[in-house]
């Protein structure tokens, strides 16, 4: 398969660096296509792999990665720590099996999955392990997912390391804008799970809820540029300075969904798009997730 043009790199606040656009390897109710996928993923051009615990495919993950031939300073890889394993010691433990099941001597970017709000000292004393670990060199950079503003200020204000990267649910429909300024402020990187809009297919059931790949802007923009609905919102979370990490099984969508660094949105396009933003949002609530709201149990 031949490489398609390399992703652009964001710069993180502690002088790393990590591709724009990554491969997001969420398979685990499907774990038997992982490593094939991420194996087509490296093979397409990606070289940001992200996954966590909580997906139980690290291991796949990390076969792909052997398999893959490619220099292993040449993929960033980032994992994440599962809200049942918080706690400075657990922490640490959770991410020496984490790092065994990868293969690997050391991640790119480790990050605290959920924030707990009933419990935010465990997640704090677990922010300060993902610091000795960074301090230790076992980790290149550290971060958070699904944080809020204000669990963001508690969590920096508590913590000496500031977060490189946040990854939350953000996608046309849920743009996130006041975090994103927040970030922007704190020189926190933005990184989309979910960028085109899976969440909604995912968790919306009953509720109408608009799907960015069935917008008729979208579909415009689409037609306007010959590409897929999938490559402009892509395109537009690129434009936007936003890290993403859509996901797929399918070869060919793997290989479209990196096929974006070949044309650009208007200043127009890029407007019409941001008028798609409904303020709703269809994944897990950061402030009520906790360890008796979820069904992933991992084991010790």
């Amino acid at each position: 398969m031949p490489l398609l043009p390399a992703s652009p790199r964001l710069a993180l606040n502690n002088g790393t660096s990590i591709p724009a656009l990554g491969f997001g390897a969420l398979g685990r109710e499907m774990r038997d296509l992982t490593a094939p996928a991420v194996e087509t993923a490296l093979a397409t051009g990606y070289r940001l792999i992200d996954t966590a615990a909580a997906y139980l495919n690290e291991r796949d993950v990390g076969e792909a990665l052997a398999r893959s031939g490619i220099d292993r300073s040449h993929i960033f890889v980032t994992t994440k720590l599962w809200i049942g394993h918080y706690g400075y010691d657990r922490a640490r433990r959770a991410f020496d099996v984490s790092l065994q099941k990868l293969g690997l001597d050391y991640v790119d970017l480790y990050l605290l999955h959920w924030p707990v709000p009933s419990d935010f000292e465990t997640t704090i004393a677990s922010y300060k392990a993902l610091e000795t670990l960074l301090s230790e060199g076992r980790t290149r950079a550290i971060g958070v997912s699904n944080f809020t503003p204000a669990q963001l200020k508690t969590l920096m204000d508590r913590t000496e390391v500031p977060p490189a990267l946040n990854q939350v649910e953000l996608h046309p429909s849920f743009q996130q804008r006041e975090l994103r300024e927040v970030h922007q402020r704190l020189g926190i990187l933005t990184q989309a799970w979910g960028p085109i809009g899976g969440s909604i297919r995912r968790f919306a059931g009953d509720r109408k809820a608009s799907d960015p790949l069935q917008d008729p802007a979208i579909a415009g923009l689409a037609a306007k540029h010959a590409k897929t609905p999938a490559q402009i919102v892509l395109r537009w979370h690129i434009q936007n300075g936003i890290a993403a990490i859509p996901k797929s099984f399918t070869p060919s969508r793997i290989a479209e969904n990196f096929n974006i660094f070949d044309f650009a949105l208007s200043a127009d396009d890029m407007a019409a798009i941001d008028a798609l933003d409904t303020g709703e949002r269809f994944g897990p609530d950061p402030d009520v997730l906790s360890p008796s709201t979820t069904s992933v149990k991992l084991e010790d």
